[in-house]
């Protein structure tokens, strides 16, 4: 199972008011709001461009830690999430993109679509795409 959810540190900022945010799992994610809901809303905003980033590179998602009590969680949206699954079950698998098109019947270039972070895949194209890999989603709300 994966988890799309990575705790957070939100450091009161002294000098300037309002806190300071960072991700031990992900540490390119830092950011910053003013009240403690802001600096949420902007972690989940860093955090999704940091995974993004890191598929577009081709490089490892960590799977996130557990929670501390002194933490928050920061999520991603859930086309995001769905494109990390995807990302990191072709990775696991050896599945190239040319491989996931043949396997959904598909042109290529759709199925590297599928993996780009600017571009809207519906999900209901991406929960297919996770099937043909033998992965199912299972939405939680917390």
């Amino acid at each position: 199972m994966q988890r799309f959810a990575y705790p957070v540190t939100l450091t009161p900022d002294k000098a300037d008011g309002g806190f300071v945010v960072t991700c031990r799992d992900v540490p390119e994610v830092v950011t910053q709001g003013e009240t403690i809901e802001e600096a949420l809303l902007e972690a989940e905003g860093a955090l999704e461009a940091a995974i993004e980033m890191r598929i577009e590179d081709g490089l490892d998602i960590p799977a996130p830690s557990a929670k501390k009590k002194s933490e928050h969680l920061a999520g991603l949206p859930v086309g995001t999430a769905m494109k990390a699954a995807l990302y990191l079950a072709m990775r696991e698998q050896n599945v190239s993109k040319a491989e996931l098109a043949r396997r959904l019947g598909l042109d290529e270039k759709e199925a590297r679509r599928m993996l780009d972070p600017k571009h809207g895949t519906k999900v209901p194209a991406l929960e297919r795409a996770l099937h043909a890999l033998g992965k199912r989603i299972e939405l939680m709300v917390v």
